[in-house]
């Protein structure tokens, strides 16, 4: 066989044949150079303790420590050239590092491995992310207090089946996913609290025999202890996986306001009207503006469930300790990270610029017979009649209303005596929408007392 049928045999993109598909399926420095910080930081941290504790020569150490901030700053400044025969940012670093400082370069990875190397450098690396999502959540949820508070008054219908039910208010609405996204907050700080375990020093997967000082190098990361078993310490993933599953109950709860955001800025509802910052026209159609942000938010949480559920593969069938497989972490993850904080900032935008229609929502929140249920409480509370029998009696009063054309509140007293006789005039106090919301003062309920005091909860929470 010629060595062309050869390379035609493995695909035309490898010329060089078998070694050159190696290399590429083998290299992850095109994506995990993102953690050259990290990597650096743990180098740095490694270093100090070998010579606090006499495994390497302070001078060593010294030449270790600025070699690699001379690394850094090359990383940082876009002139430092990533190899891919190198495979990984670890070896890329370090062969950089010998060029630099020479000799003393060799003696940097004395009592570790890239196994617990790279465990460290990933969970320095996703302990960032859940800081900044924990950020961007924080800041999503002060801009929904915003609106809270300045709505709190505010009618507008609340739905079921996306069928009016009942009245609400604006505030009362924002406050719903002031809760959601403090859920999403607790998780991600529940989360980063858990995986705050060092596994430098784990090694290969066994520990190692020098006299390494594992909770100094915990300390100088910001660790809180290292991890305590060396097998699981270098093929631990969960912390990823919670990074994902946190990132996917989030995305999903901004997938749930990015369609209602759709909903309520389309012709047919005008709720809400979102700037211009956050909106696209049509290229052919002048009237259009479109909620393109809302929308992109909206199909964002496919690719990070996509994540969640590739990184869970990867993981489920691997025997201890650590196997190539886990290389295809990282991908996952970084995707997920990128487009998760990018739909936070972008719905803080949308929330914090839109501009609720007072007008169509009061208008939205009468209409459906939206306050049946309050007749149906009135004729509970007031006549003390089972519910089941307010139901049915409320029921044909609608019915009533609707072969008129009109809603509850357009009958007549005697149109309503016609049904049951003992209402009376007092039904009405019940029936508008303004009465209704009102009266909603269960904690937790749409009355605008309630959500304010919601409202001032949670800033004093959020301090």
């Amino acid at each position: 066989m010629t060595d062309k049928t050869s390379n035609q045999m493995w695909g035309g993109r490898f010329a060089a044949g078998p070694d050159a598909i190696m290399e590429a399926i083998n290299a992850s420095i095109g994506f995990d150079k993102r953690m050259a910080a990290q990597d650096i930081a743990g180098s740095r941290a490694h270093a100090a303790m070998l010579a606090a504790t006499g495994v390497i020569s302070d001078n060593d150490a010294d030449a270790i420590r600025e070699g690699l901030l001379t690394v850094l700053s090359e990383i940082e400044s876009g002139d430092f050239v990533f190899s891919t025969a190198l495979e990984d940012i670890h070896m890329n670093v370090e062969a950089r590092l010998k060029e630099v400082i020479g000799e003393p370069a060799g003696r940097l990875h004395t009592g570790r491995s890239r196994n617990d190397q790279v465990a460290t450098d990933f969970k320095l690396w996703v302990r960032d992310q859940f800081d900044a999502a924990e950020s961007g959540i924080l800041a999503l949820i002060k801009a929904l207090l915003g609106q809270a508070e300045a709505g709190a008054d505010w009618v507008m219908p609340g739905f079921t089946h996306l069928q009016t039910a009942q009245p609400v208010t604006w505030g009362h609405h924002m406050m719903a996913y002031v809760e959601m996204f403090g859920r999403d907050l607790s998780r991600v700080r529940d989360a980063r609290a858990r995986m705050n375990e060092s596994p430098l020093g784990a090694a290969a997967l066994a520990g190692t025999s020098f006299p390494i000082d594992r909770e100094m190098t915990a300390a100088a990361l910001g660790f809180d202890r290292p991890a305590a078993n060396s097998l699981d310490a270098v093929s631990d993933r969960d912390f990823a996986l919670e990074f994902l599953s946190c990132a996917s109950i989030c995305a999903m709860h901004l997938s749930r306001f990015a369609e209602e955001l759709v909903i309520w800025s389309s012709a047919q509802f005008r709720f809400v009207q979102l700037s211009d910052r956050f909106s696209t026209g049509s290229s052919i159609m002048p009237q259009k503006k479109n909620p393109d942000a809302a929308e992109l938010i909206r199909a964002k949480v496919g690719r990070i469930f996509g994540a969640n559920t590739a990184l869970m593969m990867v993981m489920k069938g691997l025997p201890l300790t650590y196997s190539k497989d886990m290389q295809e972490d990282k991908e996952q993850v970084f995707d997920a990270a990128d487009n998760w904080m990018l739909a936070l900032a972008a719905m803080e935008g949308m929330v914090k610029d839109m501009t609720a229609n007072q007008a169509s929502l009061a208008a939205a929140a009468g209409s459906g017979f939206s306050t049946a249920t309050d007749l149906a409480d009135w004729l509970v509370r007031v006549l003390g009649l089972p519910f089941r029998d307010a139901h049915h009696i409320t029921g044909t009063l609608v019915a009533l209303a609707e072969s008129r054309g009109c809603d509850l509140p357009d009958l007549s007293l005697a149109d309503m005596t016609g049904v049951h006789e003992g209402i009376t005039e007092d039904v009405f106090t019940v029936l508008g929408v303004e009465n209704s919301v009102n009266s909603r003062m269960s904690y937790g309920g749409t009355a605008p007392a309630q959500v304010r005091a919601q409202v001032a909860r949670w800033t004093e929470m959020l301090g």
